[in-house]
Protein backbone atom coordinates (compact mmCIF):
# COMPACT_ATOMS: atom_id res chain seq x y z
CA UNK A 1 0.00 0.00 0.00
CA UNK A 2 3.08 2.22 0.26
CA UNK A 3 2.78 2.81 -3.45
CA UNK A 4 -0.74 3.36 -3.25
CA UNK A 5 -0.51 6.21 -0.85
CA UNK A 6 2.63 7.77 -3.04
CA UNK A 7 0.85 7.68 -5.77
CA UNK A 8 -2.08 8.97 -4.77
CA UNK A 9 -0.35 11.89 -3.80
CA UNK A 10 1.28 12.78 -6.61
CA UNK A 11 -1.42 11.96 -8.84
CA UNK A 12 -4.74 13.26 -6.78
CA UNK A 13 -2.91 16.72 -6.28
CA UNK A 14 -6.34 18.96 -7.15
CA UNK A 15 -8.28 15.70 -7.63
CA UNK A 16 -11.57 16.46 -9.36
CA UNK A 17 -15.05 14.60 -7.47
CA UNK A 18 -18.31 15.09 -8.43
CA UNK A 19 -21.07 12.88 -6.89
CA UNK A 20 -24.58 12.34 -6.42
CA UNK A 21 -26.40 9.72 -4.41
CA UNK A 22 -29.47 7.57 -5.22
CA UNK A 23 -28.23 4.29 -6.77
CA UNK A 24 -30.03 1.39 -6.17
CA UNK A 25 -29.09 -2.13 -5.93
CA UNK A 26 -30.40 -4.77 -9.12
CA UNK A 27 -32.02 -7.87 -7.98
CA UNK A 28 -30.07 -11.01 -9.94
CA UNK A 29 -30.63 -14.48 -9.62
CA UNK A 30 -28.02 -17.56 -9.14
CA UNK A 31 -28.04 -20.63 -10.94
CA UNK A 32 -26.23 -23.53 -11.92
CA UNK A 33 -22.65 -24.44 -11.75
CA UNK A 34 -19.60 -24.20 -14.08
CA UNK A 35 -18.57 -23.63 -17.95
CA UNK A 36 -19.00 -26.71 -20.09
CA UNK A 37 -18.31 -28.05 -23.03
CA UNK A 38 -22.11 -28.04 -24.51
CA UNK A 39 -21.74 -24.57 -24.22
CA UNK A 40 -21.47 -24.21 -27.67
CA UNK A 41 -24.73 -25.98 -28.98
CA UNK A 42 -26.60 -24.03 -26.11
CA UNK A 43 -25.99 -20.73 -27.27
CA UNK A 44 -26.70 -21.83 -30.51
CA UNK A 45 -29.95 -23.07 -29.98
CA UNK A 46 -30.25 -19.69 -27.70
CA UNK A 47 -29.78 -17.00 -30.69
CA UNK A 48 -26.04 -16.36 -29.22
CA UNK A 49 -24.30 -17.41 -32.31
CA UNK A 50 -23.07 -14.18 -34.02
CA UNK A 51 -23.83 -15.27 -37.12
CA UNK A 52 -27.30 -15.79 -36.09
CA UNK A 53 -27.42 -12.66 -33.76
CA UNK A 54 -26.51 -9.71 -36.71
CA UNK A 55 -23.21 -9.92 -36.34
CA UNK A 56 -21.34 -11.34 -38.94
CA UNK A 57 -18.20 -11.83 -38.83
CA UNK A 58 -17.35 -10.52 -42.53
CA UNK A 59 -17.40 -6.92 -42.03
CA UNK A 60 -18.11 -5.33 -45.86
CA UNK A 61 -15.51 -2.51 -45.56
CA UNK A 62 -11.34 -2.90 -45.28
CA UNK A 63 -9.91 -3.05 -42.34
CA UNK A 64 -7.93 -0.25 -40.62
CA UNK A 65 -3.99 -0.93 -40.51
CA UNK A 66 -3.50 -3.03 -36.88
CA UNK A 67 -2.17 -0.79 -34.18
CA UNK A 68 -1.04 -3.25 -31.45
CA UNK A 69 -2.42 -1.93 -28.14
CA UNK A 70 -0.20 -2.71 -25.03
CA UNK A 71 1.86 -1.31 -22.25
CA UNK A 72 4.66 -1.61 -24.15
CA UNK A 73 3.58 -0.38 -27.63
CA UNK A 74 2.12 2.75 -25.31
CA UNK A 75 4.63 3.54 -23.34
CA UNK A 76 6.91 4.51 -26.27
CA UNK A 77 4.51 6.69 -27.61
CA UNK A 78 4.34 8.62 -24.04
CA UNK A 79 7.50 8.18 -22.20
CA UNK A 80 8.68 11.45 -24.23
CA UNK A 81 6.08 13.89 -22.88
CA UNK A 82 5.50 11.72 -19.62
CA UNK A 83 9.30 10.87 -18.86
CA UNK A 84 8.32 9.34 -15.04
CA UNK A 85 5.62 6.95 -16.16
CA UNK A 86 6.42 3.10 -15.83
CA UNK A 87 5.07 0.15 -16.96
CA UNK A 88 3.00 -1.15 -14.23
CA UNK A 89 3.56 -4.71 -13.53
CA UNK A 90 1.08 -7.42 -12.42
CA UNK A 91 2.15 -8.02 -8.66
CA UNK A 92 0.50 -9.90 -6.28
CA UNK A 93 1.06 -11.20 -2.64
CA UNK A 94 1.92 -14.60 -2.03
CA UNK A 95 -1.60 -15.00 -0.65
CA UNK A 96 -3.50 -13.63 -4.04
CA UNK A 97 -5.15 -16.72 -6.02
CA UNK A 98 -4.93 -16.58 -9.97
CA UNK A 99 -6.54 -19.18 -12.06
CA UNK A 100 -5.67 -18.35 -15.57
CA UNK A 101 -7.14 -19.66 -18.94
CA UNK A 102 -10.85 -20.19 -17.55
CA UNK A 103 -13.33 -21.02 -20.56
CA UNK A 104 -16.50 -19.07 -20.64
CA UNK A 105 -18.48 -19.13 -23.61
CA UNK A 106 -17.18 -20.71 -27.17
CA UNK A 107 -18.25 -18.27 -30.14
CA UNK A 108 -17.54 -20.94 -33.29
CA UNK A 109 -14.87 -22.39 -32.85
CA UNK A 110 -12.99 -20.01 -30.34
CA UNK A 111 -13.39 -20.45 -26.61
CA UNK A 112 -13.33 -16.95 -25.24
CA UNK A 113 -11.16 -16.93 -21.90
CA UNK A 114 -10.81 -14.96 -18.77
CA UNK A 115 -8.42 -15.02 -15.93
CA UNK A 116 -9.26 -14.67 -12.33
CA UNK A 117 -7.63 -12.93 -9.94
CA UNK A 118 -8.93 -13.56 -6.03
CA UNK A 119 -7.75 -11.43 -3.03
CA UNK A 120 -6.17 -13.61 -0.03
CA UNK A 121 -7.77 -16.16 1.95
CA UNK A 122 -8.06 -14.27 4.80
CA UNK A 123 -10.39 -11.90 2.60
CA UNK A 124 -12.42 -14.47 1.32
CA UNK A 125 -12.74 -15.69 4.76
CA UNK A 126 -14.54 -12.57 6.07
CA UNK A 127 -17.69 -12.99 3.62
CA UNK A 128 -18.30 -13.45 0.02
CA UNK A 129 -16.45 -10.68 -2.16
CA UNK A 130 -16.99 -7.80 -4.48
CA UNK A 131 -16.34 -8.69 -7.56
CA UNK A 132 -15.43 -7.63 -11.09
CA UNK A 133 -14.83 -8.24 -15.19
CA UNK A 134 -12.44 -6.08 -16.76
CA UNK A 135 -12.61 -5.16 -20.81
CA UNK A 136 -9.63 -4.21 -22.42
CA UNK A 137 -9.55 -1.18 -24.64
CA UNK A 138 -7.70 -0.58 -28.11
CA UNK A 139 -10.55 0.73 -30.14
CA UNK A 140 -12.16 -2.38 -31.09
CA UNK A 141 -10.01 -4.02 -33.09
CA UNK A 142 -6.86 -4.51 -30.68
CA UNK A 143 -6.00 -5.52 -27.69
CA UNK A 144 -5.45 -8.43 -25.16
CA UNK A 145 -6.78 -9.31 -21.72
CA UNK A 146 -3.57 -8.97 -20.26
CA UNK A 147 -3.85 -5.57 -20.47
CA UNK A 148 -5.61 -5.27 -17.37
CA UNK A 149 -4.03 -7.71 -15.23
CA UNK A 150 -1.90 -5.35 -13.18
CA UNK A 151 -5.30 -3.49 -12.16
CA UNK A 152 -6.83 -6.79 -11.80
CA UNK A 153 -4.19 -7.68 -9.22
CA UNK A 154 -4.15 -4.68 -7.35
CA UNK A 155 -8.02 -4.71 -7.21
CA UNK A 156 -7.28 -8.29 -5.45
CA UNK A 157 -5.05 -6.54 -3.24
CA UNK A 158 -7.50 -4.28 -2.03
CA UNK A 159 -10.35 -7.30 -1.04
CA UNK A 160 -11.93 -7.05 -4.17
CA UNK A 161 -12.14 -10.46 -7.21
CA UNK A 162 -11.09 -9.40 -10.72
CA UNK A 163 -11.60 -11.04 -13.88
CA UNK A 164 -9.88 -10.16 -17.23
CA UNK A 165 -11.58 -11.13 -20.13
CA UNK A 166 -11.48 -11.95 -23.93
CA UNK A 167 -13.94 -10.31 -25.90
CA UNK A 168 -14.31 -10.70 -30.09
CA UNK A 169 -12.24 -7.82 -31.61
CA UNK A 170 -14.08 -6.09 -34.69
CA UNK A 171 -11.83 -7.87 -37.27
CA UNK A 172 -13.77 -11.02 -35.68
CA UNK A 173 -16.74 -9.90 -35.12
CA UNK A 174 -18.75 -6.31 -35.53
CA UNK A 175 -20.59 -4.59 -32.80
CA UNK A 176 -22.61 -5.47 -30.68
CA UNK A 177 -20.62 -8.87 -30.56
CA UNK A 178 -18.56 -7.70 -27.69
CA UNK A 179 -21.38 -6.19 -25.33
CA UNK A 180 -22.58 -10.18 -25.84
CA UNK A 181 -19.29 -11.38 -25.05
CA UNK A 182 -19.15 -9.00 -21.47
CA UNK A 183 -22.80 -10.32 -20.71
CA UNK A 184 -21.18 -13.78 -21.10
CA UNK A 185 -18.53 -13.32 -19.03
CA UNK A 186 -20.84 -11.23 -16.45
CA UNK A 187 -22.94 -14.65 -16.55
CA UNK A 188 -19.80 -16.75 -15.90
CA UNK A 189 -18.65 -14.92 -13.03
CA UNK A 190 -22.46 -15.10 -11.62
CA UNK A 191 -22.94 -18.78 -12.18
CA UNK A 192 -19.41 -19.59 -10.69
CA UNK A 193 -19.87 -17.06 -8.05
CA UNK A 194 -19.91 -19.79 -4.80
CA UNK A 195 -16.61 -21.66 -5.94
CA UNK A 196 -14.28 -18.75 -6.04
CA UNK A 197 -16.39 -16.81 -2.41
CA UNK A 198 -17.84 -14.43 -4.75
CA UNK A 199 -21.26 -12.53 -3.85
CA UNK A 200 -23.46 -13.27 -6.83
CA UNK A 201 -25.47 -9.63 -6.20
CA UNK A 202 -22.31 -7.56 -6.07
CA UNK A 203 -20.90 -8.27 -9.46
CA UNK A 204 -19.30 -5.18 -11.32
CA UNK A 205 -18.23 -4.37 -14.83
CA UNK A 206 -15.39 -2.00 -15.75
CA UNK A 207 -13.41 -0.97 -18.89
CA UNK A 208 -10.74 1.21 -20.31
CA UNK A 209 -10.86 3.12 -23.49
CA UNK A 210 -12.68 1.39 -26.15
CA UNK A 211 -13.03 -1.11 -22.89
CA UNK A 212 -14.88 1.85 -20.93
CA UNK A 213 -17.28 2.06 -23.85
CA UNK A 214 -18.09 -1.73 -24.09
CA UNK A 215 -18.40 -2.01 -19.90
CA UNK A 216 -20.54 0.95 -19.91
CA UNK A 217 -23.18 -0.26 -22.57
CA UNK A 218 -22.94 -4.04 -21.06
CA UNK A 219 -24.46 -2.55 -17.41
CA UNK A 220 -26.92 -0.09 -18.44
CA UNK A 221 -28.62 -2.80 -20.88
CA UNK A 222 -28.73 -5.13 -17.99
CA UNK A 223 -32.09 -7.27 -18.87
CA UNK A 224 -32.17 -6.10 -22.29
CA UNK A 225 -32.17 -9.46 -24.41
CA UNK A 226 -31.35 -7.73 -27.37
CA UNK A 227 -27.95 -7.49 -25.96
CA UNK A 228 -27.71 -10.74 -24.36
CA UNK A 229 -28.85 -13.66 -26.64
CA UNK A 230 -26.76 -16.38 -25.08
CA UNK A 231 -29.43 -15.58 -21.96
CA UNK A 232 -32.41 -17.06 -23.67
CA UNK A 233 -34.15 -19.34 -20.93
CA UNK A 234 -30.89 -19.29 -18.67
CA UNK A 235 -31.88 -18.68 -15.26
CA UNK A 236 -28.65 -16.67 -14.24
CA UNK A 237 -28.17 -13.11 -14.73
CA UNK A 238 -25.97 -11.21 -16.56
CA UNK A 239 -26.73 -8.36 -15.18
CA UNK A 240 -23.94 -5.83 -13.19
CA UNK A 241 -24.43 -3.97 -10.22
CA UNK A 242 -21.79 -1.42 -10.82
CA UNK A 243 -20.15 0.10 -13.78
CA UNK A 244 -17.35 1.88 -14.52
CA UNK A 245 -16.13 3.32 -17.16
CA UNK A 246 -11.77 4.33 -17.43
CA UNK A 247 -11.69 6.95 -20.15
CA UNK A 248 -14.23 5.78 -22.52
CA UNK A 249 -16.94 7.32 -24.59
CA UNK A 250 -20.29 7.48 -23.69
CA UNK A 251 -22.07 9.12 -26.69
CA UNK A 252 -20.91 8.14 -30.26
CA UNK A 253 -23.03 10.78 -32.00
CA UNK A 254 -21.66 13.71 -30.60
CA UNK A 255 -19.79 16.26 -32.17
CA UNK A 256 -16.70 15.53 -29.76
CA UNK A 257 -16.77 11.75 -30.72
CA UNK A 258 -17.50 12.34 -34.43
CA UNK A 259 -14.81 14.28 -34.63
CA UNK A 260 -12.67 11.31 -34.18
CA UNK A 261 -14.46 8.95 -34.41
CA UNK A 262 -16.15 9.81 -37.77
CA UNK A 263 -12.85 11.13 -39.45
CA UNK A 264 -13.61 11.11 -43.35
CA UNK A 265 -9.40 10.62 -43.58
CA UNK A 266 -9.61 7.49 -41.71
CA UNK A 267 -10.80 4.96 -44.40
CA UNK A 268 -12.33 3.40 -42.00
CA UNK A 269 -12.12 4.80 -38.39
CA UNK A 270 -11.72 2.26 -35.71
CA UNK A 271 -15.30 2.91 -34.36
CA UNK A 272 -16.14 2.80 -38.08
CA UNK A 273 -15.12 -0.25 -38.93
CA UNK A 274 -16.51 -1.60 -35.33
CA UNK A 275 -20.00 -0.69 -36.72
CA UNK A 276 -19.50 -1.63 -40.14
CA UNK A 277 -20.22 1.77 -41.83
CA UNK A 278 -19.58 5.63 -40.96
CA UNK A 279 -22.27 8.25 -39.07
CA UNK A 280 -23.84 8.96 -42.27
CA UNK A 281 -24.26 5.78 -43.15
CA UNK A 282 -25.18 4.28 -39.93
CA UNK A 283 -26.35 6.87 -37.51
CA UNK A 284 -29.05 4.54 -36.19
CA UNK A 285 -26.13 1.97 -35.35
CA UNK A 286 -23.82 4.66 -34.25
CA UNK A 287 -26.66 5.84 -31.59
CA UNK A 288 -27.49 2.47 -30.16
CA UNK A 289 -23.58 1.79 -29.11
CA UNK A 290 -23.84 4.82 -27.16
CA UNK A 291 -24.15 4.45 -23.23
CA UNK A 292 -26.35 7.59 -22.91
CA UNK A 293 -28.94 6.57 -24.11
CA UNK A 294 -29.90 4.05 -21.85
CA UNK A 295 -30.00 5.48 -18.56
CA UNK A 296 -32.54 5.37 -16.45
CA UNK A 297 -33.75 4.87 -12.98
CA UNK A 298 -33.13 0.68 -13.56
CA UNK A 299 -28.99 1.81 -14.57
CA UNK A 300 -26.71 0.92 -11.92
CA UNK A 301 -24.66 3.28 -10.39
CA UNK A 302 -21.48 4.39 -12.37
CA UNK A 303 -18.11 5.64 -12.03
CA UNK A 304 -16.50 7.59 -14.41
CA UNK A 305 -12.52 8.08 -14.33
CA UNK A 306 -11.36 10.33 -16.53
CA UNK A 307 -7.51 11.53 -18.27
CA UNK A 308 -6.62 15.10 -19.25
CA UNK A 309 -7.44 14.33 -22.67
CA UNK A 310 -10.60 15.80 -23.27
CA UNK A 311 -11.63 14.11 -26.45
CA UNK A 312 -12.14 10.94 -24.46
CA UNK A 313 -14.81 12.49 -22.52
CA UNK A 314 -17.48 12.65 -25.15
CA UNK A 315 -21.00 12.40 -24.33
CA UNK A 316 -19.87 11.76 -20.32
CA UNK A 317 -21.07 15.30 -19.23
CA UNK A 318 -24.83 14.48 -20.56
CA UNK A 319 -24.77 11.19 -18.81
CA UNK A 320 -23.92 12.22 -15.84
CA UNK A 321 -26.80 15.00 -15.64
CA UNK A 322 -29.21 11.98 -16.75
CA UNK A 323 -27.75 9.32 -13.99
CA UNK A 324 -28.75 12.79 -11.48
CA UNK A 325 -31.90 13.67 -13.19
CA UNK A 326 -32.72 9.39 -12.73
CA UNK A 327 -31.53 9.09 -9.15
CA UNK A 328 -28.59 6.74 -9.60
CA UNK A 329 -25.82 7.16 -7.82
CA UNK A 330 -22.56 8.60 -10.00
CA UNK A 331 -19.08 9.97 -9.85
CA UNK A 332 -16.91 11.65 -11.73
CA UNK A 333 -13.00 11.26 -10.87
CA UNK A 334 -10.40 13.29 -12.81
CA UNK A 335 -6.54 12.43 -13.19
CA UNK A 336 -5.09 16.18 -13.66
CA UNK A 337 -2.58 16.01 -16.44
CA UNK A 338 -3.02 12.26 -16.83
CA UNK A 339 -2.77 10.65 -20.51
CA UNK A 340 -5.18 8.43 -22.10
CA UNK A 341 -4.43 4.63 -20.70
CA UNK A 342 -3.03 6.00 -17.43
CA UNK A 343 -4.29 2.40 -15.42
CA UNK A 344 -1.70 0.85 -17.68
CA UNK A 345 1.19 3.18 -15.49
CA UNK A 346 2.78 4.10 -12.46
CA UNK A 347 1.83 6.32 -11.18
CA UNK A 348 -1.67 6.31 -11.88
CA UNK A 349 -2.40 2.90 -11.67
CA UNK A 350 -3.17 2.30 -7.93
CA UNK A 351 -5.11 5.71 -7.40
CA UNK A 352 -7.29 3.99 -10.16
CA UNK A 353 -7.70 0.95 -8.22
CA UNK A 354 -8.20 3.28 -4.70
CA UNK A 355 -11.34 5.08 -6.58
CA UNK A 356 -13.04 1.81 -8.34
CA UNK A 357 -12.48 -0.09 -4.75
CA UNK A 358 -13.66 3.15 -2.72
CA UNK A 359 -16.88 2.99 -5.12
CA UNK A 360 -17.41 -0.70 -5.30
CA UNK A 361 -17.26 -0.71 -1.33
CA UNK A 362 -19.54 2.08 -1.16
CA UNK A 363 -22.38 1.26 -3.24
CA UNK A 364 -22.48 -2.03 -3.76
CA UNK A 365 -21.39 -2.75 0.09
CA UNK A 366 -22.25 -6.25 1.77
CA UNK A 367 -25.09 -5.34 4.08
CA UNK A 368 -27.23 -4.68 0.86
CA UNK A 369 -26.94 -8.08 -0.48
CA UNK A 370 -30.10 -9.71 -1.36
CA UNK A 371 -30.41 -13.60 -0.84
CA UNK A 372 -29.75 -15.21 -4.48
Amino acid sequence: MGNAVRGWGLVFTGLLLCGCAGGRLASDSSGPGPFDRDAKNRHSRAGGNPRHAGDSTLLPIPAPAAVPYDAATTYAKLVKVYPFIRIADTRTSAETVTIGGIGFVDRGQRRLQLDLYLPAQAARDKGPLAAVVLVHGGGWRSGQRSNMAPLAARLAARGIAAAVIDYRLAGEARYPAAIHDVKAALRWMRANSAAHGIDPQRIAVAGGSAGGQIASLAGVTNGMGRFDPDGAGSAVSSAAQAVINIDGLSDFTSAQARAHEDDPAKKPSAAGYWFGGSYAELPGLWRDASPTFYVGRHTPPMLFIGSAQARFAAGREEMVEKLRAAGVASRVVMLPGSPHSFWLFEPWIDPTADAIAAFLHTHIPTTTRQAP
